[in-house]
């Protein structure tokens, strides 16, 4: 084996201090330095050698090209000043911590001028070079990777069909925007957005094609552009439309003026979107719901401000789309308390939070209490004692109604039948519950009805099922067996808010209903007020559907009676019972007996008065 010995000091020496020694060994080497040198000033890759206190010691040919110089001029140079590293402090420190030998390697972009006038992207490195104290400068063009990367990016952040930014660029400007860093003192530091979809715009994709749709949503995204443009807000006077998606549509206002500025961009996309398009022969008409929102930015997130506006657009379409609406705080307000009583109804009921009050059923003739209607409250812990008109809509969407419904009827017959027996009488009170028709389809209620009769001791001419109009004048099927069944059980079922839902009167013949409950609307027209008289045509609809009740075997009830005018003119009509503050709100159980032991004791209350109890 070959020892292989250690490079003698000749062998590392540098060429401008060996030349002349190796120059007389025989078979001494090239000059590897002279080669370096020539390959330094051959590279097409601009370099320069950087000395400790930053300034060129030699710069090689393409260096100087690129910069528009020569070789000799740029020696002695600011390395920095050539190349823009001291316009970022962050650059700037790691680039001096390379010349002082404590960091290895620097590399950034940085934009450039050519000789000729236009901008290069450049890709700045610099290195230690090894066994000196200088650092070796290069300058890659990348101007064209750039350019790439520009293309890509435009394609990445676009919607292909419409060109407008898509849902990942608006995104980012929104952002952007929000930072409280983009606002300076000579901006408005307030933000805007109107957000919009097309009503209908699924059926012009159903029957005329995806194609003719595409169609439709480039010719819309054109529109929203001019009314963008025509607009002049923004900054610089630019501004943000983009297609979030399908048929979804944004327009954003930077450093807006105030609520009118997003109101009449609103009013002006509205009109734009409801002019006719034309189509390749296809002339269609197609509105928008736009949801405005506008506010300050700072404390504002990207979050909440899209949350806002498509809560608004919800608005919009609920309130019979075609439209823009203008974010509401109060009905957010609403809104945000909504969703707080859905999410925590169905554990209530079972933290039993909910009770029971109860509103006397007055006889028109005699002033005498023959029922009651039971009305549940809801007891909560943050927003306090709720209403039915509250919770009720919310239990019937998700299903509680079922759950809640059931503990109301069964909490109701237990209280009459106790009634019933504290105070026993030949006439005892009935009671009346509201059963929503999700009850009748999701629930066994004749089974429940049944069982729980059984289990209170009530008879069933004591209880009164009260359904609305509507859902008992569409009964057909299930829910029609299930109201003769409980009928002809004995229990007495009254249609509620009558003459507000379908009014089909030849309808009341063939279903087995007992009373009518006319709603309060015809009853207010009865009172008289400041400088007004009733409505004639109010006491002429009352009286005709209280004679064709009657001769339909059906009592009448009258809601919301208030005075005792009303219940005067009521009682001369005809109605049997009446409801309504005049005699009692609705109020705790042990009112209700009270209510019953007096009436025992010193008979019913004059019919044109109140009836006394612990609450009036």
């Amino acid at each position: 084996m070959t020892q292989r010995h250690p490079a003698t000091p000749a062998a590392t020496a540098t060429p401008d201090r060996d030349d002349h020694r190796a120059d007389q060994q025989p078979g001494h080497q090239p000059d590897h330095r002279a080669d370096y040198r020539a390959a330094f000033n051959a590279a097409h890759l601009p370099m320069a050698v950087v000395d400790r206190t930053g300034h060129i010691a030699g710069a090689n040919q393409a260096l100087a090209a690129l910069l528009g110089s020569e070789p000799h001029v740029l020696a002695g140079q600011s390395a920095a000043e050539l190349v823009d590293l001291a316009s970022e402090a962050r650059t700037w420190h790691a680039y001096k911590e390379v010349l002082r030998g404590r960091q290895a390697r620097l590399r950034c972009t940085r934009r450039l001028k050519h000789p000729d006038g236009h901008s290069l992207w450049t890709e700045i490195t610099l290195g230690p070079v090894p066994g000196t104290g200088d650092v070796l400068l290069s300058v890659a063009d990348i101007s064209d990777r750039r350019d790439l990367q520009a293309r890509l990016r435009h394609l990445q952040m676009h919607d292909p069909v419409t060109r407008l930014a898509n849902r990942a660029l608006f995104f980012e400007r929104l952002s952007a925007a929000l930072e409280a860093s983009s606002y300076g003192q000579s901006g408005t530091g307030r933000i805007g957005l109107c957000y919009l979809d097309l009503d209908g715009f699924k059926a012009v994709n159903d029957t005329l094609g995806h194609r003719v749709g595409d169609r439709l949503l480039t010719a819309v995204a054109q529109r929203l552009t001019q009314c963008a443009d025509q607009s002049g807000y923004g900054r610089t006077g630019g501004h943000l439309v983009a297609r979030l998606g399908g048929d979804e549509f944004a327009l954003l206002v930077e450093e807006s003026t105030g609520t009118e500025q997003l109101v009449d961009l609103a009013r002006s996309v509205l009109a734009a979107v409801q002019e006719p398009f034309d189509l390749a022969g296809q002339r269609l008409s197609v509105s928008a719901s736009i949801g405005v929102v506008e506010r300050a930015a700072a404390g504002t997130s990207a979050t909440g401000l899209m949350q806002a506006a498509d809560t608004t657009l919800y608005w919009a379409k609920a309130d019979g789309k075609a439209r823009w609406t203008l974010f509401d705080p109060e009905r957010n307000a609403h809104r945000m308390t909504r969703q707080a009583l859905a999410s925590t109804l169905r554990p209530a009921v079972e933290r039993g939070e909910f009770t029971v009050e109860y509103q006397p059923l007055v006889d028109l003739e005699s002033g005498a209490v023959r029922g009651v209607e039971a009305l549940v409250r809801w007891n909560h812990p943050q927003f306090g004692m709720l209403t039915p008109n509250r919770f009720i809509g919310i239990a019937e969407e998700d299903g509680s109604i079922v759950q809640l419904g059931r503990w109301v009827l069964q909490t109701a017959c237990r209280q009459a039948r106790r009634w019933q027996i504290e105070q026993p009488s030949d006439s005892p009170v009935f009671v009346s519950v509201n059963v929503a028709v999700r009850q009748v389809w999701d629930s066994d209620l004749v089974g429940d009805v049944a069982e729980i009769l059984a289990e209170t001791g009530l008879a069933p001419q004591l209880l009164q099922l009260e359904l609305t109009e509507s859902a008992v004048m569409g009964s057909a099927g299930r829910p029609l067996q299930a109201l003769q069944a409980l009928s002809d059980m004995g229990v007495r079922i009254a249609i509620d808010d009558f003459g507000t839902g379908y009014s089909n009167l030849a309808y009341l013949s063939r279903l087995p209903v007992s009373v009518l409950k006319l709603d309060g609307s015809f009853v207010r027209g009865f009172r008289y007020e400041e400088g007004s008289h009733p409505n004639p045509a109010d006491e002429t609809i009352v009286e005709a559907l209280v004679q064709l009740a009657h001769r339909l075997g059906l009592t009448v009830t009258a809601e919301c009676v208030e005075t005792a005018d009303q219940a005067a003119r009521l009682r001369h009509i005809g109605c049997d019972t009446g409801q309504g503050w005049l005699y009692s709100r609705a109020v705790p159980p042990e009112a209700i007996a009270a209510i019953i032991s007096r009436q025992a004791a010193t008979g019913p209350a004059h019919p044109e008065g109140p009836a006394p109890h612990p609450e009036v």
